[in-house]
């Protein structure tokens, strides 16, 4: 782990302690553009941690402070995300697959961050997740399946597979995952696919229902 560390942080509010990692890709040329943005004063904005191609992560922010990466959005019925959160952002344009030494590094990150603060892989989650409409990063070449197989990530599919499914039906079980922001239901099915089925089009089909049966909160 290389550390540099960056000016653009704060205190989390209220007391907070991370509960939701959110996964970001860069979309710049290179990481170290990326770093340089980072921790440039005056483009306020920052993550935790910055992982390249190649595997190396570097940390910007202490993962006790609020980083400034997540923006508005709505988690499980919460806002200030950034208070709530730990930002990863992940060397990417968004339009290729991520590369094996990357996400490698990518999972041995996320297992001690979730072992440190007892997140739930439920709450690991993407830009586009929290901010539905407003970002599309980690994109729709992510691997989600990937973490959701290492338990790192919520898993897809397992839920009752309705016929005739209904935007209604889509929106409790969505709201029951994490999907509270207040967006349309075009754009919460787009956010819904993007995360569980990238390539699907068209209107509502069962599979979208279907996707986020693991996915309800624990009790």
């Amino acid at each position: 782990m290389r550390q540099h560390p960056s000016p653009n942080f704060g205190p989390r509010r209220d007391g907070l302690t991370p509960s939701i990692v959110v996964l970001h890709y860069t979309a710049m040329a290179s990481s170290a553009a990326a770093i340089a943005r980072l921790c440039d004063p005056k483009a306020q904005v920052s993550s935790h941690y910055v992982i390249c191609r190649r595997g190396e992560a570097v940390q910007l922010v202490s993962e006790a402070q609020r980083a400034w990466h997540a923006g508005a959005g709505e988690w499980r019925g919460q806002g200030d995300i950034n208070s709530r959160s730990i930002g990863i952002e992940l060397d990417n344009a968004g339009d290729h697959p991520f590369p094996e030494p990357q996400m490698a590094a990518l999972e041995t990150l996320l297992a001690d961050i979730l072992s440190r603060w007892s997140i739930p892989p439920q709450n690991v989650i993407g830009h586009s997740d929290m901010a539905p409409g407003r970002k599309i990063d980690p994109g729709s070449r992510f691997d989600w399946a990937r973490l959701a197989r290492r338990k790192l990530a919520a898993q897809a599919g397992g839920g009752n597979r309705h016929q005739h499914p209904t935007a209604a039906q889509l929106r409790s079980l969505a709201v029951r995952t994490g999907y509270t922001a207040d967006v349309d239901h075009t754009t919460l099915l787009a956010a819904i696919r993007l995360r569980f089925r990238p390539f699907a089009t068209g209107p509502l089909e069962p599979e979208d229902i279907a996707v986020l049966g693991h996915n309800a909160p624990r009790t």
